[in-house]
């Protein structure tokens, strides 16, 4: 069986981040301060790189990558610690945008809020972090590429290259490691705004549909209650309990998803003409007799080989 290509061959880079030599002893631990100062540099990086004429521009988007035992690590040990980062960290972004304020810089944001995703991959060894920004949070991809910036363990040297939007997929994003908060334009920071903001309820479904009315658009969806009806086009129901997609690829109904609190698990029953969860097809079922298959957290399901929806847990 041919082994897959690994995230650093698909980019090119293999043999010249994991060639050398390994350190026989292990690396030391990520800490808090570590991610900390690392968003302030690629905050100020971005500043760098990005600005122009009398415009300061920055990114809105920081994703922040670890490997996944260092990830797991904060979120054993350190429940929550990534929100106190966030905080930290858009204080002190406000206190450098206040400079260039002052100063009489235009500082106007490319969006209304700040989004930080903490996320990990396979391919990153422990020690190693990396980081992706953009400008727009939340935006669809297109085909340009992405900067990225990354941290090998054995040189501690930052290092920076292309990479193509669909090597994101690689990556695994947690709904615990989400957070989002309001772009303040007085500059100044509420504390209150992450916990308004960070996504509650059971569950957030989003999607990108291929209409072209929705071009560039993706459409997000907070599941509340413990079942969801996802439906397409033609619904004409209103209820919060419905996620209408706006496509013709999608059946009224196409799924039903329901959360079983006795055990703390997502279920799917599919009533569309094909749907695939995390590539295995969903055998069709009748609506009044719906037949139920386990739907993992952080799933990917695709409608008729279209539309794909993405699942995070929220709480």
């Amino acid at each position: 069986m041919k082994e897959k290509p690994t995230f650093w061959q698909r980019i090119g880079l293999h043999d010249w981040f994991l060639s050398r030599p390994e350190s026989a002893t292990q690396p030391p631990a990520i800490t808090p301060d570590n991610v900390y100062h690392y968003i302030l540099d690629k905050f100020t990086e971005s500043i760098g790189q990005l600005s122009f004429a009398n415009r300061i521009v920055f990114y809105h988007e920081y994703i922040i990558c670890f490997n996944p035992n260092d990830y797991q690590e904060f979120m054993d040990a350190k429940k929550g610690i990534f929100g106190l980062i966030v905080h930290e960290s858009v204080k002190q972004f406000y206190k450098q945008l206040q400079q260039y304020r002052a100063q009489g810089k235009t500082v106007e944001p490319s969006s209304r809020k700040w989004v930080f995703r903490f996320v990990s991959h396979p391919d990153y060894a422990r020690g190693d972090i990396g980081f992706i920004g953009r400008l727009l949070p939340g935006s669809s991809p297109k085909e340009e590429n992405l900067r990225v910036t990354f941290i090998p363990r054995q040189t501690g040297i930052a290092e920076t290259f292309d990479i193509s939007q669909n090597i994101l997929q690689g990556f695994t994003f947690y709904s615990e490691g989400y957070y989002e908060v309001p772009y303040a334009e007085e500059l100044h920071y509420d504390e209150k705004q992450l916990n308004n903001s960070v996504q509650a309820g059971l569950a957030r479904l989003e999607t990108i549909v291929p209409d072209k009315a929705y071009s560039g658009k993706k459409i997000e969806f907070l599941m509340n209650s413990d079942d969801l009806v996802v439906s397409g086009q033609d619904e004409t129901r209103d209820s919060p309990d419905i996620f209408r997609i706006p496509s013709d690829w999608v059946n009224t109904p196409h799924l039903r998803i329901r959360h079983n609190k006795a055990d703390n698990t997502f279920y799917l029953a599919s009533f569309g003409e094909k749907t695939l969860v995390n590539e295995k097809e969903v055998p069709r079922s009748d609506v009044n007799a719906p037949s139920w298959v386990e739907l993992p957290i952080n799933s990917r399901i695709v409608l008729n080989g279209i539309v794909g929806v993405n699942i995070f847990k929220s709480v």
